[in-house]
């Protein structure tokens, strides 16, 4: 259950939350809250606030008023936990905008010490979509079109993990002249774009042409590529970064095992690693990595940029094997906030402690649909209680390394530098990153580290590639789309068997070669937000 206040009645409360500089508000569990029950939020242990800790902290005067209710489900696990969270219904685990869930119409109350309880009735509910008959509203339900088609899937195994049927999706996005009986024989490569839960086509391709990207994509010009994404909201967030872990379940086996070969079959894909390359920003950046590393059978290359940290010695900024506080760094007499974010000039944006305490507030035990909760969710073990067990305390960032030992699983760089012998002839040359030197989350921190372990490797060599933009913060990439097709292009028939005939998908791109690291680049407009989205309610 979630209150928020404001001065500013022109939107509704929650609509104005935010990370800094957003009204205040806070939140607690409820538990088997009925109708016509009341639950109350007052300052105890159990009510966490963001930005003001506790509600007396709320200086006397006229507020607009709201509540809000997101409703949990219970999961009795396969593995004999039971947790309760929140299942999304095709809206990207997006707690304002998920059908089901209950607020209140904003009321305006004078609000001080003798004002007392403060009652708010949470009469409205988010409707609920339209589903197809025997259909599920999980992973949503969009329309095929000419050019994109939509694919859902029960699996197996989420299934027998979560202890209900579980969906995966993808959206499919075929090249110009697929359809044309002349070309009924041929199969195409694919680009695995990995990212945020989305609806909408890959690239955000329109039919109309209305873009640029489209326009191209339907044109002489573009390589006759398969474009894929998946759909894989769970009720820890909007993504689940596919692969298999303790507490978000096997996504790694839904995706690379159920859901790809299903597309094959669906598709005339190549359905060879040498024909599929993975790609994506930030979320996906670390999925598109981490997606060819952990399933090297399956992928045979990676474009990822800006990915999430990719070596927990730089989680953003704090060693989660080594410092003691994920929110400050202590001295003698003093003590220094650790920044979470900045501007490519070094401006500070907020701290760590601010996002976490804004996560807190919006769930415990990680369920806040927020990107630090989902890092613990999927880095990390199971805890005692069947929910993620947390590295570091939410209140005070104090770190526990027990925790952090057991996320080396999850490093990237320190998986690749144990793995090198038994991986490194399968991923040489197949390794290619690119991220702004001032990443607006540090993140470049960490792919530097990754640089520096395959810069090393030497049976074999790793052969990978680098790209750092100069003062780019995040979203930065060195090349459009369009141009990004160019290289998978090159890319895929460099790496295609002997004899292969490449003629018929590979278009007549003019296709840079390498991405120098002067190129000035562009920022992806698909890139991924990281402050959860606050839609109009209902």
């Amino acid at each position: 259950m979630l209150v928020a206040v404001s001065k500013d009645g022109s939107s509704d409360p929650f609509e104005q939350i935010d990370i800094i500089g957003g009204t205040p508000f806070w939140g607690r569990d409820v538990n088997g809250l009925r109708p016509g029950q009341r639950a109350v939020l007052s300052d105890d242990a159990v009510t966490y606030g963001h930005p003001l800790s506790t509600v007396d902290q709320l200086p006397p005067g006229d507020y607009h008023v709201q509540a809000f209710l997101n409703t949990y489900d219970t999961f009795h696990r396969s593995d004999g936990s039971t947790v309760k969270l929140h299942m999304p219904c095709g809206d990207g685990q997006n707690m304002f905008a998920s059908p089901g869930n209950l607020f209140s119409t904003p009321r305006t109350v004078h609000i001080d010490r003798n004002t007392g309880t403060v009652n708010l009735d949470l009469g409205n509910v988010i409707p609920q979509p339209t589903v197809p008959p025997g259909g599920t509203c999980q992973q949503g339900n969009p329309t095929d079109t000419a050019h994109v088609k939509y694919v859902k899937m029960l699996s197996p195994s989420l299934s027998a993990f979560w202890g209900r049927p579980m969906y995966v999706g993808a959206n499919v996005l075929l090249p110009a002249g697929y359809d044309d009986p002349a070309n009924a024989g041929v199969r195409y490569p694919v680009e695995y774009n990995f990212g945020h839960f989305s609806t909408g086509a890959p690239h955000g391709f329109r039919e109309d042409g209305g873009n640029a990207f489209s326009a191209w994509w339907l044109s002489d010009a573009a390589p006759r590529f398969i474009s894929v994404t998946f759909r894989t909201e769970n009720p820890f967030y909007d993504s689940s970064y596919n692969v298999d872990s303790p507490n978000v379940g096997p996504y790694g086996t839904a995706t690379n095992r159920e859901l790809v070969p299903l597309l094959d079959k669906q598709f005339r894909t190549i359905g060879q690693p040498w024909a599929r390359v993975t790609s994506g920003g930030s979320t996906g950046g670390w999925e598109a990595l981490a997606s060819l590393v952990f399933y090297p059978d399956v992928y045979g290359g990676t474009f990822a940029g800006y990915p999430d940290p990719v070596d927990f010695r730089r989680h953003q900024i704090v060693n989660v094997y080594s410092d003691a506080n994920a929110y400050r760094i202590d001295h003698p007499y003093d003590s220094v906030t650790r920044p979470d974010s900045r501007t490519p000039q070094g401006e500070i944006n907020y701290s760590n402690a601010d996002e976490n305490h804004y996560e807190l507030a919006l769930g415990d035990k990680d369920r806040s649909e927020g990107a630090w909760a989902i890092w613990e969710a999927v880095y990390g073990p199971q805890g005692a209680d069947g929910y993620p067990a947390t590295v570091w305390d939410k209140d005070t960032g104090a770190i526990d390394h027990g925790v952090a030992a057991q996320w080396q699983g999850k490093d990237i760089r320190a998986y690749l530098a144990a793995h090198w012998p038994q991986l490194g002839d399968t991923l040489r040359g197949e390794i290619h990153l690119y991220v702004g030197d001032t990443d607006t989350y540090y993140l470049n921190d960490a792919v530097e580290l990754l640089q520096q372990q395959l810069d090393a490797e030497t049976s074999p060599p790793a052969d990978a590639s680098f790209v750092y933009g100069r003062e780019k913060g995040h979203g930065w990439s060195p090349y459009t789309a369009q141009q990004w097709f160019g290289v998978y292009a090159d890319y895929v028939a460099g790496r295609a068997p002997a004899g292969t005939d490449t003629g018929a998908w590979r278009g007549h791109t003019a296709t840079p070669k390498a991405a120098p690291a002067t190129l000035t680049g562009v920022t992806d407009p698909y890139a991924g937000d990281r402050v959860p989205r606050r839609p109009h309610l209902g």
